[in-house]
């Protein structure tokens, strides 16, 4: 599957979206139409790299003051690319961001990027940067990550598993553990 091109922002107050309710959202889907969208994805597929990238973006420090200073705002970025890529998509991110939220840029405090490669270093289960544990292709929704009747058990007996790598696959978030924990408690 492709890669990911990953960034983490320091910004000097909220982003200030034109839209007052992605202001309240803890995780922006930033994409433009839905046209947009498929050219940005049907691009990463074909190994180019999208102009304008689908991006999914969280606001965490909306939610956790923790997360950043009083008046400040942390927030993390990705898009796709294409597997084990190392281009730089920074700039064409802060350009679609700023598409919805003008004035993103100036914001910034401080920001750290993490390519394909700087991914997969840190955790080897990233082959090519890829978070969603491979292609999902029909096939392997159901048989991820091989063919058998329970894909979260593994031959040590009481050792499961979970992650992207599982059924449903990735984007689904919170299903592979909870599947993985059902399969646990059934076989007790």
């Amino acid at each position: 599957g492709p890669g990911v091109f990953k960034l983490d922002y320091a910004l000097d107050g909220p982003i200030p979206w034109r839209a007052a309710e992605v202001a309240q959202a803890g995780t922006v889907h930033v994409g433009g139409s839905l046209a947009e969208i498929a050219q940005s994805e049907r691009a990463v597929w074909e190994g180019r790299h999208a102009e304008r990238p689908f991006i999914l973006l969280a606001q965490q420090s909306l939610f956790d003051d923790t997360r950043a200073p009083t008046g400040k705002q942390t927030v993390w970025a990705y898009c796709h690319v294409p597997n084990a890529s190392t281009f730089d998509m920074r700039e064409r991110v802060e350009a679609q961001i700023e598409r919805y939220a003008p004035g993103f840029r100036d914001l910034i405090l401080g920001y750290a990027a993490r390519n394909t490669a700087d991914l997969e270093r840190d955790n080897p289960n990233l082959v090519g940067g890829d978070i969603a544990g491979g292609a999902n292709t029909l096939a392997q929704l159901f048989a991820r990550p091989a063919p058998r009747l329970n894909p979260y058990s593994t031959p040590l007996s009481g050792l499961y598993i979970c992650s992207a790598a599982t059924p449903p696959g990735a984007g689904v978030h919170g299903m592979c553990g909870h599947l993985a924990a059902r399969a646990a408690l059934t076989r007790g």
